[in-house]
């Protein structure tokens, strides 16, 4: 066994009577005897002026600002949106269609409510399911499940503020706000 990096000669020595009484599980894998060599002596310090000596201050460092919960959007839009005291400007409902329609419902109606400069728009689209990601286009929950995603590779990403669970009197779980930008 060879002895660990770093030892004086007379903790080697120690180290390899310990080593001698050990017998070796995998005799295989046992590397050849490293060379101590002993570590270098520190460097002297640097003399320091008496001028030049300043007591050192240490500044703790401060965690930076803790990320906003709410991309996009501020806490008084936050507010109105969780209490329902928004009236959407333009209303999608996806209810009845299968994937591909409603995909092709959910963005045409994206693109007319940026023309129409609405700021909300409440998107109906049933109540999440538990779906199998497999089979996601046949089972109930379908279109909840894909929506977030259409919306995220859409060419209107950059237009969508914030996306959000609607109000218990807009639909609830199976609605969404989604908070477009201004002016985009």
């Amino acid at each position: 066994m060879s002895a660990p990096r770093g030892l004086t000669s007379e903790e080697a020595a120690v180290w390899d009577k310990l080593a001698a009484t050990v017998t070796p599980l995998h005799p295989a894998r046992i590397a050849k005897p490293a060379v101590v060599v002993p570590p270098a002596p520190p460097a002297p310090p640097k003399p320091v002026r008496a001028s030049a000596a300043r007591p050192v201050r240490q500044v703790p460092r401060t965690p930076p600002p803790p990320r906003p919960q709410t991309p996009g959007l501020d806490s008084h839009w936050d507010r109105r949106l969780k209490t329902g005291v928004i009236q959407p400007d333009f209303t999608l409902d996806l209810h009845g269609h299968g994937l591909d329609a409603a995909y092709q419902r959910l963005m045409s109606g994206v693109a007319q409510a940026r023309a129409m400069d609405a700021r909300t728009i409440l998107l109906v689209t049933g109540k999440p399911r538990p779906v199998d990601p497999a089979d996601r286009g046949e089972k109930r929950g379908a279109i909840r499940a894909k929506v977030l995603d259409w919306l995220a590779a859409s060419s209107h990403h950059s237009a969508i503020a914030a996306v959000r669970r609607a109000h218990q009197r807009h639909g609830g779980d199976g609605a969404l706000y989604i908070v477009l930008r201004r002016g985009r």
